[in-house]
């Protein structure tokens, strides 16, 4: 019997089936991403591409210092035009945001319409940058044939004010002030929204809003379905003067057919864009133009500008177009909603040819035709995600993994940044300071971003990280291998990467160092996509050279084969700021970053092996990553980042006089080297006699590096494989007993960041006559030592987990079930690694899944989220987890890298 997962929201629940049916007919969402990624039809041209928040960021920052939450902080969002991408609530757009579309709510008592969401910067968070709403996304098909979003707005006023206040007050040992603390949501006084979306083709959506009321009394709410253009004519470009336009139309008849209230648009390249809504809204018009009176007490572009329909709708202002034209329109409801009940509106949202001579667009089908699409799309992701998640799985787990899906698919954004033109200003604009020249991404000039990239939260981290995305396309590539793809190609792009061959961080700092997982998301990507695109290898490998490269020349100081990197995006995980000036003279010689370069030569090695078997010219490559592996691998112990008391691997500060000080934190930077490894079957020594030589030769007059490439034993065919490893056969159970003890890093829900031994036993240095301490947190870090989100010592993060069970993988194919080791360490128990690596699993996915008491670890003490049914089967994707007790942490829509949770459901219960 089927197992069935009831999707809360919307009118109808959506029935996800967990059992495989067996089906006739192909299945259709899989016939559009062969259509779009054949180039017949672009199933991917519109989608939820715009993004939660783009005030706030480094883009939109032309201030002296580099200050870009004050520069255009929330309060200016509703009235200033921005100059690099738009945002909005559910929103979708094409994928060169030409158009877009979103929603507006008015509860009758805010101050303003609710046109984004709103939260804290890293001065105003006393844990950094924190958004104070609450929404989903609860499903979405790859080609977004099928869309679902929802979000929970009070009927009382936001307390805009309060939560400023309040967390104002609260200092870094305090939690964070959350809107569900201000009790708005008590006695279910709130509206839940609920949009669905539905593709009739790829330019011709249809959307079902829903309007829930929750409360005990009728309420009123104002919805507005909204259409503008980005501003792309302001900024006094050469040919970038033409202004598109709107045109809103009240319901009435059109020949014989009655049509709803509609904005049709008008754009040179898009051509014409039609918003029709069913029932009497009223179209209302304005103009996306900054509101320079309001912000500045200057004359501004337009008397309608683009916080016109806020003035309106609120007070009443005589601010929107009597005539009903302008380039940002809003189909205006006031629904009256009686306690209990709900309301929906349908829209359609097209793109059409333009009717000859005057006549008008014909009506959209907001009946039959409407309902028709909407139930197909559904029934067909439906169908889609029963192929995709195991049958194993249960209902619980499936919701899960199809909502971390849909997350990621909502977490694309149209990404544009002109990093030359940024630092040169517009024409029509002020000039920038004179310090940005030798400010923030100074040296990343030749950057042109113009994409559709995943992006880690669309809120707190609207702008792509290169570390993140690479995991990302591991999960992505479950649903989409053409967009994964595309993905990890994209940021090697010669307008991404660097000349030098750096990869582009994150768009606050270009130039900082993310670890080198490139390489290793590409080999996931393409063996999940069958192992058979050696065109797509071979292009990441090509760019990846330079990158390797530039790692070996820019990052190890000593050239030595140990490198440094900086905080390696574990920001805070040691006792002082790894990416800034020491405090005293020396190198940090890292032990993360030598892991990660012994893994990333491995990489490189499996690439060229792989594309050797189809082209010889590959072989040198392999033998060339063979012995840069053995000498990376090697010098780790013979510079002592290895201590064989300890059995751990630690950063070592090399002062100026060439004495060692080990700094003995214990925390995942020692346990990454176990990532560093992979096996050389006889298979692969045959067909490349020329790498089998080599490593002949290499244990023959390199006998110094058998620990790290030595070790063989037979295979599961009878035959012979070696085990390349930074952690060798010797160092590994040793290794692996810190890393699975309860009292270090095994925890509940996973592995923890830093071991727990340092709650009792903090680590501490002196340097420089200046004491540096590192001790267990399981949350938020109490130290701003690398910003404002620094919290690595102590909580579980999906990422480095990720790797680690990887690992584990890895070895276990290589040692079968010959090695066993104690689980949990001292329990007496023993395992074999791939019992343990589904263990490990299985804790992670834990965080997720209801508990015997029907709780959600993440959750945590949340009392609504956790028994409330209409809230405790919405699931977010925390940034990080409770050490202790799995609640979730960070950033609330981290579905980028957290939705491995995902992937860890599909490969546990396939």
């Amino acid at each position: 019997m089927a197992a069935v997962v009831k999707y809360p929201g919307g009118v109808e629940d959506v029935q996800v089936i967990t059992d495989r049916p067996t089906f006739a007919t192909p299945d259709p969402e899989r016939l559009r991403l062969a259509q779009a990624d054949a180039g017949e039809q672009d199933w991917r041209a519109w989608g939820p591409y715009l993004s939660e928040r783009a005030w706030g960021t480094v883009r939109e920052d032309y201030s002296e210092h580099g200050t870009a939450w004050d520069y255009f902080p929330h309060d200016h969002a509703r009235s200033r035009a921005y100059r690099w991408n738009e945002d909005g609530m559910a929103g979708v757009c094409d994928d060169r945001q030409t158009f877009c579309f979103a929603l507006g709510l008015w509860n009758g008592r805010d101050p303003i319409v609710k046109e984004r969401m709103f939260g804290l910067g890293g001065d105003g968070g006393n844990h950094g940058e924190d958004v104070k709403e609450y929404w989903w996304y609860l499903d979405s098909t790859p080609t977004h044939s099928w869309m679902r979003w929802r979000y929970h707005y009070p009927q009382a006023a936001f307390p805009y004010d309060e939560l400023v206040a309040v967390n104002a007050l609260r200092g870094r040992d305090d939690t964070e002030y959350e809107l569900v603390d201000t009790g708005i949501f008590d006695d279910d006084r709130y509206w839940a929204v609920t949009v669905d979306y539905a593709k009739a083709s790829p330019t011709d959506m249809c959307i079902l809003v829903t309007v829930a009321n929750r409360g005990d009394r009728d309420e009123t709410l104002h919805v507005l379905p909204s259409l503008w253009f980005r501003n792309t004519w302001a900024w006094g470009l050469p040919g970038g003067d033409r202004i598109p336009r709107l045109v809103g139309t009240p319901a009435g008849r059109r020949g014989r057919a009655r049509a709803g209230a509609r904005l049709v648009g008008e754009h040179w390249v898009l051509g014409q864009i039609l918003l029709e809504g069913d029932g009497d809204p009223v179209p209302l018009l304005c103009d996306n133009e900054t509101n320079a009176e309001r912000l500045w007490g200057l004359a501004g572009a337009s008397p309608y500008p683009k916080d016109g329909i806020n003035d309106h709708v609120v007070a009443g202002a005589a601010t929107v177009n009597p005539d009903r034209e302008g380039t940002k329109g809003a189909l205006h409801y006031v629904l009256d909603v009686p306690a209990g009940g709900q309301r929906q509106i349908r829209l359609r949202l097209t793109r059409t040819a333009p009717p000859p001579g005057d006549a008008a667009p014909r009506p959209a089908d907001l009946g039959d035709g409407f309902d028709a699409v909407l139930w197909a799309r559904r029934a067909e992701a439906d169908r889609f995600f029963a192929d995709v998640i195991p049958a194993a799985a249960s209902a619980d787990e499936a919701l899960i993994a199809r909502q971390a899906i849909a997350g990621l698919m909502w977490g694309k954004q149209f990404y544009h940044f002109d990093v030359q033109r940024w630092l040169d200003g517009d024409p029509g604009s002020a000039p920038p300071p004179a310090g940005r020249r030798h400010g923030r991404n100074s040296a990343w000039w030749h950057m042109n971003s113009f994409d559709v990239i995943s992006m880690p939260d669309p809120w707190e981290y609207p702008w792509y990280a290169a570390w993140d995305l690479a995991f990302h396309c591991v999960t992505i590539a479950r649903v989409d291998p053409g967009f994964a793809k595309e993905q990890l190609l994209l940021l090697l792009r010669e307008w991404y990467l660097h000349p030098n061959g750096q990869i582009p961080a994150y768009e606050w700092a270009f130039g900082d160092v993310n670890p080198p997982v490139h390489a290793w998301a590409a080999l996931k990507v393409f063996e999940i996509d069958g192992s058979t695109d050696h065109e797509f290898l071979a292009r990441v490998m090509h760019k990846l050279l330079l990158n390797f490269t530039w790692w070996v020349n820019r990052k190890d100081t000593g050239g030595n084969n140990v490198f440094e990197g900086g905080f390696l995006g574990l920001d805070n995980v040691g006792p002082f700021d790894r990416s800034a000036a020491l405090p005293v003279a020396g190198v940090l010689e890292q032990s993360d970053g030598t892991g990660w370069m012994a893994m990333y030569a491995l990489n490189l090695l499996d690439m060229a092996i792989v594309l050797a078997e189809h082209d010889r010219a590959y072989v040198d490559t392999a033998t060339k990553f063979f012995e840069h592996f053995a000498y990376i691998a090697g010098a780790a112990y013979r510079q002592g980042l290895w201590d064989g008391e300890d059995a751990f691997f630690y950063d070592v500060l090399r002062l100026a006089d060439g004495s060692q000080v080990p700094l003995k934190v214990r925390s995942v930077v020692g346990l990454l080297p176990l990532a560093a490894t992979t096996r050389l079957t006889a298979r692969t020594l045959h067909r490349l006699p020329e790498l089998g030589a080599r490593l002949r030769w290499f244990l023959t007059h390199r006998p110094e590096y058998a620990d790290v490439i030595g070790a063989r034993r037979l295979g599961p065919d009878g035959r012979q494989q070696r085990l390349l490893s930074m952690v060798g056969p010797d160092q590994v159970v040793r290794l692996l007993a810190r890393m699975l003890d309860p009292d270090e890093f095994l925890s509940e829900y996973g592995l923890r960041t830093l071991s727990r031994a340092h709650l009792d036993k903090p680590f501490s240095v002196t340097l420089g006559g200046q004491e540096f301490c590192v001790g267990y947190e399981p949350a938020e870090s109490t130290s701003g030592l690398f910003g404002g989100n620094s919290n690595w010592r102590g909580p579980i993060w999906m990422p480095t987990n990720f790797l680690l069970i990887s690992a584990l993988r890895d070895y276990a194919a290589f040692f079968g079930d010959d090695l066993q080791v104690e689980y949990p360490t001292r329990s007496g128990v023993k395992r074999t690694l791939d019992e343990i690596a589904d263990d490990l699993s299985a804790r992670l996915i834990s965080l997720f899944t209801r508990d015997g008491w029907g709780r959600r670890p993440i959750y945590g003490a949340a009392q609504l989220f956790q028994t409330h049914p209409d809230w405790r089967d919405l699931i977010c994707f925390p940034e990080y987890f409770h050490g202790d007790n799995g609640a979730g942490l960070g950033a609330w829509h981290q579905t980028g890298w957290t939705a491995l949770v995902a992937d860890l459901i599909l490969t546990l219960r396939r």
